[in-house]
């Protein structure tokens, strides 16, 4: 050994992490969900570590820890072994909690890795099925004839739906009364016992209520109408201009976690969102799944960092 180079040592160190990287994962895989079960973070990234499961021959197991717009579950993944065997589901709300919370427990731009992207979706806009409001003007037209009287819910401070309804409220140019929730199930019982007039809900947690009969949808915030739901107008379409704000999903881990296992987990997560079922089940919730690679992930989150925080700026939001 004493004999070895330092050529030789490196291309040895390098070729056992290789081999390393190769054999990942020999034992269970963590992932953290950063919000409720049954929203829509929680059903897109069970689609996807299922399938992860089987491609790797080991369990990989999900782990919800909700609250203040994903920043919990995203401060433990932060804290959490750099070694591949915790990783994190979030939102789009990873990009939006640093313009919101002033002291936040970490750095999303140092304390993580960005792996991979998982889908996009738009969120669509109901109302209890009772509700007196038939279109996206009759809810709009309320709130200006009454400024502050409508109860609207988001999933948290710092979540994609908070910063929807920021949009929305700015574009509209109308006064409501803003309720935090933990997550979309909790916004939505609330909207059915009528303690909420109205939310903008992921699509693929909405669906089910829609198809159900419980919501009426009055527009979705994409610029486009989504498939799913071909008879929803867009904002746009219903009379806002300004306020699509489509949500996304994507997967991290710790900072330090080693360059070759982070390749193989994107390889892996690109290679289950080609997987036909896993695109059916996800087109089916109003779903386009999304490929990047690493660097490119990274350089769109750095990017929807800048936006969130312009966004924040404008609508007048106070870091808390």
């Amino acid at each position: 050994m004493k004999n070895m180079t330092k050529a030789a040592v490196a291309l040895l160190a390098a070729s056992a992490l290789q081999a390393f990287g190769q054999s990942y994962p020999t034992k269970p895989v963590h992932v953290i969900i950063s919000f409720t079960p049954g929203s829509s973070t929680d059903i897109v990234g069970r689609i996807v570590v299922q399938k992860l499961s089987e491609i790797w021959g080991q369990p990989v197991i999900p782990e919800n820890r909700s609250g203040a717009g994903g920043s919990i579950g995203t401060a433990a993944a932060a804290k959490a072994p750099a070694d591949g065997y915790t990783l994190l589901v979030d939102s789009n709300a990873h990009t939006l909690t640093p313009s919101i919370y002033a002291k936040l427990p970490y750095d999303v731009e140092k304390d993580f890795v960005d792996i991979a992207p998982l889908a996009s979706q738009p969120n669509v806009l109901i109302v209890n099925a009772n509700s007196p409001y038939k279109t996206l003007m009759d809810l709009v037209n309320a709130a200006k004839a009454k400024p502050g009287a409508i109860n609207w819910g988001h999933a948290g401070v710092g979540s994609g739906t908070h910063l929807n309804t920021e949009k929305f409220v700015a574009a509209s140019k109308i006064n409501v009364t803003q309720i935090p929730f933990k997550g979309t199930p909790e916004v939505v019982q609330a909207m059915l016992s009528g303690s909420v007039d109205c939310y903008w809900a992921p699509i693929s947690a909405a669906i089910p209520h829609i198809k159900g009969g419980r919501v009426r949808p009055l527009a979705v915030s994409s610029p486009k109408r989504n498939s799913q739901l071909p008879d929803v107008p867009t904002t746009g379409e219903a009379g806002v201009q300004g306020a699509d704000a489509p949500l996304w999903f994507g997967l991290w881990a710790p900072a330090g976690t080693p360059a070759n296992i982070v390749a193989k987990i994107s390889a892996d997560t690109r290679k289950a969102l080609a997987d036909p079922g896993v695109r059916d089940r996800l087109s089916n919730l109003g779903n386009d799944t999304m490929d990047m690679s690493p660097q490119d992930f990274a350089r769109f989150v750095r990017s929807e960092v800048r936006e969130y925080a312009r966004v924040i700026k404008a609508a007048g939001i106070k870091p808390q």
